[in-house]
């Protein structure tokens, strides 16, 4: 499996940005996609996942922050709104081959991971 992250940048604090995560190498459906992130000298964070059949979102993104696949493109997306300084981090797509499509939020438990983008929120 391999994973393509792309469309980090610098964004302005309460502006968007749309991440995008490229699965390729084994059947899409049936993996748990998840996004995490790490800031310089912090421990890395889950942020959001989704499977076939259902989604999970960290508190701090919540409302701000959601996640979809097309499954047709074997693509994962990321869409941040209203974003803050406190979102600047490394982003990376994770993603586990899951049958009863559970989403966890603990790194250990994903196979593969992509290379990251970095997100940058100035003030």
């Amino acid at each position: 499996v391999q994973l393509q992250a792309s469309g980090g940048g610098l964004v302005q604090a309460g502006g968007s940005l749309r991440l995008s995560c490229v699965f390729s190498g084994r059947t899409f459906n049936s993996y748990v996609m998840a996004w995490f992130r790490q800031a310089p000298g912090k421990e890395r964070e889950f942020v959001l996942g989704i499977s076939w059949n259902g989604r999970n979102y960290a508190d701090s993104v919540t409302g701000r922050f959601t996640i979809s696949r097309d499954n047709a493109k074997n693509t994962v997306y990321l869409q941040m709104n209203s974003v803050n300084p406190e979102d600047t981090a490394v982003y990376l797509c994770a993603a586990k081959d899951s049958p009863t499509g559970v989403v966890s939020t603990t790194r250990w438990w994903y196979q593969y991971w992509g290379q990251g983008t970095q997100v940058t929120v100035s003030s």
